[in-house]
């Protein structure tokens, strides 16, 4: 399975493509140096593949190589971090303790 994620940042929102074909995004807004995803989704011909798990994992490794925080509004992105701790620290304090991190 070929999956490449991508920073489309004229629509604010993280890509995954499957062999060249838009297979899921993962929505955010920028505040500052805080990114906070919205909405995450893939489309129903790729669910069950890894996909949404491949896009928030590299979203977030993006997000941490520029040396910006996150603020997981969006419930994937929140269940992913809370299943994965080496992520809670790209989300601030404040915010741990309002997403039960």
């Amino acid at each position: 399975m070929a999956a490449e994620v991508t920073d489309n940042k004229q629509m604010s929102r993280f890509e995954i493509h499957h062999d060249g074909e838009l297979a899921g995004f993962a929505e955010y807004l920028r505040h500052g140096d805080v990114i906070e995803f919205t909405h995450t989704e893939v489309d129903p011909k790729f669910r069950g593949h890894g996909l949404a798990s491949q896009l928030v994992q590299q979203a977030l490794d993006d997000v941490r190589s520029r040396g910006f925080s996150v603020r997981p509004v969006c419930p994937m992105v929140r269940g992913f971090i809370a299943e994965h701790d080496e992520y809670k620290d790209l989300v601030s304090a404040e915010d741990r303790e309002r997403f039960d991190l």
